[in-house]
């Protein structure tokens, strides 16, 4: 703490983010207790170094916190200081900062600042007022945003709604201690005193059901609602008591570690390939411009990247342009579209530093185009393939400059979903891996790194699922009833709810392409064939393994049942009643046993990248931590008793336990 005239001015710096550590409240404790002594100081600011402002509790620390954590008492002691204390608040202030914030007596902020309580993203709810604080000064709205559904806001919005004072116009620690002479030798005003919204009961209830669908199975963002509902019934001090005991309880519960298992999971991923030098990435190509290729171009171009836009023949080039700025055109991106140069000629790629190739999964045709890559790129450009599942290795050779090649492939729509593999080949470059991996992160990607084989990790593991959803099929189950299974244990939809979203066109293509590697009983499941046969290619064509009304919605349909029970008949399977418990370990162990193996097989450096590719690819339930977190919650030795058992029962060909599966549960170990 230090003095500027009648001001004290306490400054936390604690890089990289300002965590409220231990150490970090015995300081501020300190500095409080000089501050409370000094007679000459008649208000105070407290300020942060580096990023940002306070970031709230250390993650990785977490499984330590006690019960009764020292930030919440230290809190309570700002807000009932005698003398006024104000926040002065840069970047983010999230979490316990935030909080920390709430319990001044004023706030200022610069215009860089977001605030946040994104504790329900880690299974958590604030434990230091947040639910509290924040609807008496802001509104119920607003903390149902922040609290609930764990969003951000920035200062301007922060100003509009009440939860700052002001935005410093000028550098913020002057104008903080402006705003703090202005606070000194008036009474604190201490937001505990504030009353509840009077249409706090309306909106709570009113956003109820919501949060409950949006939750699907996730208990932290209820119990965030529950607490801002004691507060409306209850006084302060028995609603923070509340909301600190459910924190608390929250903080134990299997889904917040599973969630700060998969927030550390990514930051572990970003550690592979990292020792490597890199290449400068300015300008990238993008070749093959189809639904995926257009998808790359909008998300490297968002991204601030200068993009080279190739089709194969104007015609093509003109569908994609068109289809790119239409969807600029509604939000006004002209400075990504500024970014974008289009054209019909491959050595409109000679400039680029790195080349991403999007043409259709056909090996030939990416044989063919990669050869010509090699000869137009510049020496030392990156080469990516966006293939799902093609040998990289081949592409590499066909190059004729393999230590450049490697796999870049993004999940469709590529403008959204966040996940990206890096497919690093037998002959990639350490730093073309390392180049890869921190551009993902540059586009606001998370990248987790693959050895090559066939579908890589998400679509090898996904492979796995859909294989025993078509087989439960044959055996027994309804389309439907496997749909809600899986929608029951957390997934977004089911595999056919889902197929037919992607279209089962698109589903027919991938089988033809892979007809060389199915199996007897695989070729024998030709459900998607049967499909497209009828004329039933999904939701946009109004029927698939679902019919869709007017309003879009899906319903079973009694065709489908039908035409499952005829395809038993047909082939003589004898058809049985399969319980809800045999279609979840099916299609969930299928998956888990597959990962195993990419980790026997090193295709993957550890279970990190599967979780982290699981959840961010196909909507495996954050909540749960990922299939080999999921698995070891089970107990490895029942999940071997039953992938041992699968295999007996379907045939090795489809259940083999991997080895590492079998070795953990014999040993007692497990995947982390």
């Amino acid at each position: 703490m230090v003095r500027d005239g009648d001001v004290a001015v306490i400054r936390i710096d604690e890089p990289p983010v300002n965590a409220a550590t231990d150490a970090v409240c015995a300081g501020l404790a300190a500095a409080l207790d000089a501050f409370e002594a000094d007679a000459a100081s008649r208000a105070a600011v407290i300020l942060c170094g580096g990023k940002g402002f306070i970031a709230g509790a250390d993650i990785k620390a977490m499984d330590a916190v006690p019960d009764a954590p020292p930030l919440p008492d230290l809190i309570d002691r700002i807000e009932a200081l005698d003398k006024p204390i104000l926040a002065a608040i840069h970047g983010p202030a999230l979490g316990g900062g935030l909080e920390l914030a709430l319990a001044c007596h004023g706030r200022i902020a610069g215009a860089d600042a977001r605030f946040g309580l994104p504790e329900v993203k880690l299974g958590l709810i604030p434990g230091a007022g947040g639910t509290q604080r924040l609807p008496r000064l802001a509104g119920i709205g607003i903390t149902i945003d922040l609290a609930v559904d764990g969003r951000e806001i920035d200062a301007a919005t922060a100003l509009s709604v009440g939860l700052i004072d002001a935005i410093a116009e000028g550098p913020l620690r002057e104008a903080a201690i402006a705003h703090a002479r202005t606070l000194a030798g008036q009474p604190p005003r201490r937001t505990r005193e504030l009353p509840m919204p009077a249409d706090g009961h309306a909106l709570v209830e009113a956003a109820a059901p919501k949060v409950a669908k949006k939750a699907r199975g996730r208990r932290a963002p209820l119990l965030a609602l529950d607490a801002i509902r004691f507060g409306l019934d209850h006084p302060f001090d028995e609603a923070l008591a509340n909301e600190k005991a459910v924190a608390i309880a929250a903080l134990r519960s299997e889904e917040s570690r599973a969630l700060r298992h998969l927030f550390l999971a990514e930051r572990r991923v970003r550690r592979d390939a990292a020792d490597a030098p890199t290449r400068t990435i300015a300008t990238v190509g993008v070749v093959g411009l189809g639904t995926m290729g257009r998808g790359i171009v909008q998300a490297l171009a968002a991204a601030g990247v200068e993009t080279i836009a190739v089709a194969r023949g104007d015609a093509s080039l003109a569908r994609a342009q068109a289809a790119v700025e239409k969807a600029w055109a509604k939000p006004g991106n002209t400075r990504a579209a500024a970014l974008v140069r289009w054209s019909s000629d491959l050595a409109a790629l000679a400039d680029a530093d790195l080349v991403i190739e999007s043409i259709g999964e056909a090996m030939v045709d990416k044989t063919a185009l990669f050869a010509a890559l090699g000869g137009i790129a510049k020496p030392g450009a990156i080469l990516a393939s966006n293939t799902s599942y093609l040998d990289i290795d081949a592409l590499a050779a066909a190059s004729g400059r393999a230590a450049d090649v490697a796999g870049l492939h993004f999940f469709n729509p590529a403008q959204v979903m966040r996940l990206v593999e890096v497919v690093a080949g037998a002959a990639t470059a350490p730093d073309v891996v390392a180049t890869l991996m921190g551009f993902a992160r540059r586009i606001g990607k998370i990248a987790i790194l693959s050895g090559v084989c066939d579908g890589f990790v998400v679509n090898r593991l996904l492979a796995k699922r859909s294989r025993e959803a078509y087989f439960l099929l044959e055996e027994g189950a309804s389309p439907y009833a496997v749909d809600r299974v899986i929608a029951g244990f957390g997934f977004p939809m089911g595999p056919f709810a889902l197929g037919d979203l992607a279209g089962i066109d698109v589903q027919r293509a991938a089988r033809i392409a892979r007809a060389d590697r199915l199996s007897p009983r695989e070729r024998r499941a030709d459900f998607v064939d049967q499909l497209f046969a009828a004329g039933r290619l999904g939701r946009r064509a109004g029927k698939g393994w679902y019919a869709y009304g007017e309003d879009g919605r899906p319903a079973p349909d009694p065709e489908i049942e039908s035409l499952v029970s005829a395809h038993g008949a047909r082939h003589g399977v004898a058809r049985r009643a399969i319980g809800e418990d045999e279609i979840r370990d099916r299609l969930i162990l299928a998956m888990v046993n597959e990962g195993a193996k990419l980790i026997d097989e090193g295709i993957v450096a550890g279970p990190d990248a599967i979780d982290i590719a699981l959840v961010h690819g196909i909507g495996f339930p954050a909540h749960l931590g990922g299939p080999m977190w999921w698995a070891d919650r089970q107990g490895l030795t029942g999940v071997a008793t039953t992938v041992t058992r699968f295999a007996a029962e379907q045939g090795d060909e489809y259940w083999q336990p991997a080895a590492g599966l079998l070795d953990r549960a014999a040993t007692n170990r497990t995947f982390y």
